[in-house]
């Protein structure tokens, strides 16, 4: 009789591990898609965010794509077929995970898109974000103010560098930025000695700083022979990085040095503004983005309301959205944004 119950309680428990698929765990899993960790702030939001969802009690498959569209379509659809209750998705290209989304859809796993719209499919449940339009208006006010563009005779000449093509956002962060310094451009205060003002022209492959130095020393080479370069608007810290080192073998530290704009403050970047190289980086804080991703999983799963404040629309539907507000860190507060904060420590900037 006591085999017999023992035998019982063994069979019940094999059933309970089965069923969880988490060693009797019971925890549900959320399957977090990122796109390389070639950059810091993907380091920072993939693993920021697994403590979090770990801290609330979930399993986290967390997968790094290497800036390789495909690798992330297989990524995401095994994290489909290994049971993720939700999918949290930065996509290197806006448009290249539609299959995966339908699998999604079917199985009835919601998507967050995290920090970049996914484009071009109605499967797209939620959307977590900064204001990243309000980036570039952060970006090309601050040029406007160093520059002093309402009073001085100027004129100044200015350079731009965006980001990724494939990347949706690049293009909200340029517009934010070109529609505070067009109508500079447009009545000569501005001069864009290269010509290269759209965004087809000025974008940067994968936001390489190779790419973004590469181009910013044609540039040079071949413009500014004898002509001070006084503002070089680049849309984050990668390309900034990129054409702080073009200008290096251009200018030294004596020498009138541009305004260069950046986005991220990731820790090179943060140096060059110290050493005066980079004057401003707009400051996205992760761990804000990473809690409110947080938030909306666990109302997703606990069939609660999920809070938003804006929409965007992908071309298929109008994403409901929530937009973290952005803010800039430059050589005058920096330690207040960044080291107070706790988000570094001040031996990292050293």
């Amino acid at each position: 009789m006591l085999k017999k119950i023992l035998g019982t309680i063994l069979c019940a428990a094999l059933v309970v591990t089965a069923f969880t698929g988490c060693a009797g765990s019971g925890k549900k899993k959320v399957g977090i898609s990122m796109p390389t960790k070639d950059l810091q702030r993907w380091n920072q939001d993939g693993d920021y965010m697994k403590q979090k969802f770990e801290a609330a009690g979930y399993e986290v498959d967390l997968q790094y794509a290497g800036n390789k569209a495909d690798t992330q379509l297989s990524q995401v659809e095994n994290m489909i077929n290994s049971g993720c209750k939700v999918l949290v998705i930065a996509a290197i290209e806006s448009s290249s995970l539609g299959t995966a989304l339908d699998k999604a859809a079917a199985k009835k796993i919601p998507v967050i898109a995290y920090d970049r719209l996914l484009m071009d499919n109605a499967n797209v449940s939620y959307y977590a974000t900064f204001d990243n339009y309000k980036v570039g208006t952060i970006q090309g006010n601050f040029v406007k103010e160093k520059l002093d563009l309402d009073n001085a005779a100027g004129p100044f000449n200015i350079e731009f560098t965006a980001g990724d093509p494939g990347d949706n956002n690049a293009g909200f962060f340029f517009n934010g930025a070109m529609d505070v310094l067009k109508p500079y451009i447009d009545s000569g205060k501005l001069v864009v000695v290269s010509g290269e003002k759209t965004f087809e022209k000025v974008a940067t492959a994968e936001w390489s700083t190779a790419n973004a130095q590469s181009r910013a020393e044609n540039i040079i080479n071949a413009n500014y022979a004898d002509k001070q370069i006084d503002a070089w608007l680049c849309s984050n810290d990668s390309t900034a990085q990129g054409v702080v080192n073009a200008l290096d073998s251009r200018y030294n530290m004596k020498d009138k040095w541009p305004v260069v704009t950046g986005q991220d403050c990731d820790i090179v970047s943060v140096k060059n503004m110290l050493a005066g190289k980079q004057t401003m980086s707009v400051f996205k804080d992760t761990r804000t983005l990473a809690e409110r991703t947080v938030t909306m999983v666990n109302s997703i799963l606990k069939n609660e309301k999920v809070e938003t404040n804006n929409t965007y629309n992908n071309n298929k539907k109008e994403v409901p959205s929530y937009l973290c507000e952005p803010v800039f860190a430059d050589i005058n507060n920096y330690k207040q944004i960044l080291i107070d904060s706790g988000y570094y420590k001040e031996d990292q900037l050293k």
